[in-house]
């Protein structure tokens, strides 16, 4: 089995870079819909409420971008609630996925959490700041979280020397099929 992790900053194009490499080679893990899953059980929205000093269940999400603006504190808490879980989530789908050729796993933060080491493959979707910011406002965020969580992250150019492949993003679909298409190659 080769594990192939991307990862890449802030609106930078993983998913589709995701989708598109994964398509008919192998299984697909988001730790961003891992993380929505977790956001629908109870006990650790309660949790999450408790430990940031939300007064609302009702709005969580909305309620947690608020709290983020006003105490940068808030984001470590949130990580340290969720982060485990979804590195968990993670571990059981190698498992599960095993005997599979490929397997593939797109996940936003895995260099500043250390990931790199359970991949065989790290590919980092990379696009310019700008365009990422259009992307993310596009989607229905507000600049001032997309500034906020962009510096959040650490920055490119300290994260490549843990990739094995760097994916320029800044042009259409097709030249990023085509460029993802030929790193697929090389492991075939």
């Amino acid at each position: 089995m080769i594990k192939i992790g991307i990862t890449g900053s802030l609106a930078a194009g993983k998913t589709t870079a995701s989708k598109i490499i994964s398509k008919n080679k192998g299984p697909l893990f988001s730790a961003d819909k891992a993380v929505k899953k977790l956001y629908s059980n109870k006990v650790l929205r309660k949790t999450i409420a408790k430990k940031l000093n939300l007064k609302s269940l009702r709005n969580l999400k909305k309620e947690v971008k608020n709290s983020i603006y006003n105490k940068k504190s808030s984001i470590k808490k949130l990580e340290k609630i969720i982060h485990p879980k979804v590195r968990k989530e993670m571990f059981r789908f190698f498992k599960k996925n095993k005997e599979k050729k490929y397997i593939f796993c797109e996940v936003p933060l895995l260099i500043e959490n250390k990931l790199s080491k359970y991949f065989d493959v790290v590919i980092f979707i990379r696009s310019e700041k700008n365009l990422r910011l259009r992307r993310y406002v596009s989607k229905g965020g507000s600049p001032n979280l997309f500034y906020l969580l962009n510096t959040h992250q650490l920055k490119d150019k300290k994260k490549f020397k843990f990739c094995d492949h760097i994916v320029v993003n800044n042009k259409s679909l097709i030249i990023l099929k085509r460029k993802l298409l030929n790193i697929m190659k090389k492991y075939e």
